[in-house]
């Protein structure tokens, strides 16, 4: 546990405002075309102009690729690139939710003219490589951590999903700016603020790669989540805890990029990629139980999680641990989500294809405190079902 490799972005730029520092980083940055990637969600609500202002200020020419839908297929990938390609562009900006990040890091590697790769050669870990375009990156959710992680995530088929996994996808700059966020409809706040609580947890209770520096992050994380996602849930403009929505999503994001997360990703992506329920709302759904299950062998560590959140919570490690998953089902009660898969229209039917699915998820089951099966997978998809 005391020995460990940390990576994360060289530089981070958060406060309300902040995006005005976007003039200094371009200047330095030099570029002479930019790409801006994000959806058409963001121009509809016109969230990019203060971008646009400054690009035109500095006179910089700039194209806009705004077809990111969330869980990006690899259609909408490769399109990007061809389009970044044809336009000859230099920086690549990536503006939005973690779909909109993901695909802007994909854009960086693929679209340099010196880069061979393409982006079935890059799934797995440390396949992507140099050259990349300049990234900078700037969240508009509190929540996927993904301008801090070296990780792309890309559904590959119907129902699938493959990580990118790359030192390469860091980006040069990540801008943390809440006053984008402020206008977030409820729910998304509840399913992204849901979706950075548990990289923290998850990356507190790593197996593989729990480290003291990533522990030291995750904490602070569910500190500033927890203190605040009831805050921003019951006044939306509060911008100050907004600003600690994602800052707290930021640190969970370095956490988990070094102490990778686990079985509650690894049940959460099927049913985005079946049922096309977002990641953060998936998250929600298996979170209570994936605790239970893991209590097992993690629950020294929720109990640590449960005094850190709230210095005054007494008793043993059992009662700390049970206290700490009531105190999350709390904050999914909390959050209007819906918590039932029949609810959701998915069919009972599918609950043994669903867990089949989590269990090709090696790259994060690994990383769980507590091996899971097959059986412990249909037991826990059958557990929220009803």
């Amino acid at each position: 546990m005391y020995d460990f490799q940390f990576q994360t972005v060289s530089r981070i730029i958060s406060g309300l405002g902040s995006i005005q520092e976007l003039t200094t980083v371009l200047t330095e940055q030099g570029g002479k075309k930019v790409l801006l990637v994000t959806d058409n969600g963001m121009l509809q609500q016109q969230l990019h102009h203060s971008i646009l202002e400054i690009l035109e200020h500095l006179s910089l020419a700039h194209v806009i690729y705004a077809d990111v839908i969330a869980d990006p297929p690899e259609q909408i990938v490769n399109a990007a690139v061809e389009f970044a390609q044809q336009e000859k562009i230099d920086t690549v900006i990536g503006f939005g939710g973690g779909s909109s990040l993901d695909v802007a890091k994909l854009i960086a590697i693929l679209a340099h003219p010196d880069q061979s790769q393409k982006l079935a050669e890059l799934y797995g870990i440390n396949n992507a490589k140099s050259p990349r375009l300049p990234l900078i990156l700037i969240p508009t959710t509190a929540g996927t951590g993904s301008e801090v992680t070296p990780i792309s995530i890309v559904t590959t088929g119907e129902t699938t999903k493959m990580g990118i996994v790359s030192p390469e996808l860091y980006a040069d700059v990540a801008i943390l700016d809440a006053t984008f966020t402020q206008n977030l409809p409820a729910h998304i706040t509840a399913a992204t603020g849901i979706d950075a609580m548990v990289h923290a947890i998850e990356a507190y209770t790593s197996k593989i790669k729990k480290n003291l520096y990533a522990d030291m992050l995750a904490k602070q994380a569910l500190r500033l989540l927890n203190q605040n996602l009831k805050l921003v849930l019951e006044d939306g403009s509060n911008l100050q805890a907004r600003q600690n929505m994602l800052n707290g999503s930021m640190f969970a994001g370095q956490a988990f990029a070094n102490a990778p997360v686990g079985a509650v990703h690894a049940l959460a992506y099927p049913l985005g990629g079946h049922f096309h329920i977002s990641h953060g709302h998936s998250n929600a759904l298996v979170l209570t139980e994936v605790l239970k299950f893991n209590a097992l062998n993690a629950k020294h560590l929720y109990a640590e999680l449960m005094t850190w959140i709230d210095p005054y919570s007494k008793g043993c490690i059992d009662g700390l641990c049970d206290l700490f998953i009531d105190h999350m089902q709390n904050h999914l009660d909390r959050s209007g989500l819906t918590l039932k898969l029949n609810a959701l229209n998915v069919p009972k039917t599918a609950l043994s294809t669903l867990a089949q699915d989590a269990m090709l998820q090696t790259r994060l089951l690994q990383n769980n405190p507590r091996d899971l099966s097959l059986n412990d997978a249909e037991q826990i998809y059958q557990a929220i079902y009803a």
